[in-house]
């Protein structure tokens, strides 16, 4: 069996992703401690350590078949004042974290391009960087599709009608199932991978765009 990715980039796909799974997780988990939900929190998951949020299956598929997972922070939407409001703003905060961290990479590069210290920075920080950008995206991106259990699915069935909630709820085991099939089998090309395709390469040349005009313009 193959890998998702070569042997020279694993060790950088790794590092980005063991900062990524870990910021998104612990986003949920602060969010949902500021909200009154110290569920998590009781749980040792209100922190950056990733042996607190990495789960070893979905670690090791991610280099074999290129999709994986972190381990999903509880939330216990009854101790929320406003489970509405709280409950998006929770769900919301995993990707956004995704975005800030590629945000804070652009900076960090254009940053020291911008004092003259391009020249400086190791060939293996400009590859990390790289990496981190595009994984960062790619989790930002993935991580709002409207499928259970991904956060895009629970930012809808917090926003929707209580009716259509319970209709939700009543159906999403079919709805993570229907998931499943659309990501690990040749159906991604027409599904996943056409959004990844467009969505992606847009993102990651827009922000290269944006900052490379704030600092070097």
């Amino acid at each position: 069996m193959g890998l998702a990715y070569s042997l020279e980039t694993i060790p950088y796909v790794a590092a980005a992703l063991i900062i990524a799974f870990s910021v998104h997780e612990f986003a949920h988990a602060f969010v949902a401690c500021k909200f009154g939900d110290d569920t998590a929190a009781r749980q040792g998951r209100l922190t950056l350590n990733p042996m607190k949020h990495l789960d070893p299956l979905g670690t090791i598929l991610i280099f074999i078949a290129g999709f994986g997972w972190a381990r999903p922070v509880p939330v216990n939407r009854f101790f929320f004042k406003n489970p509405r409001l709280a409950g998006v703003l929770v769900s919301v905060a995993g990707p956004v974290s995704n975005l800030l961290m590629v945000i804070l990479a652009y900076l960090l590069f254009y940053g020291l391009g911008a004092a003259g210290l391009a020249s400086g920075i190791p060939e293996f920080l400009i590859t990390f960087l790289d990496h981190f950008i595009w994984l960062n995206l790619v989790l930002f991106v993935f991580n709002l599709l409207p499928f259970p259990p991904l956060d895009g699915y629970r930012i809808i069935e917090d926003l929707a009608p209580a009716d259509v909630r319970a209709k939700m709820t009543q159906y999403e085991n079919y709805g993570a199932l229907i998931f499943l099939i659309v990501v690990i089998t040749p159906l991604d090309q027409y599904t996943i991978q056409p959004i990844f395709n467009t969505v992606l390469p847009f993102l990651y040349g827009s922000l290269n765009e944006f900052f490379s005009q704030l600092f070097l313009s």
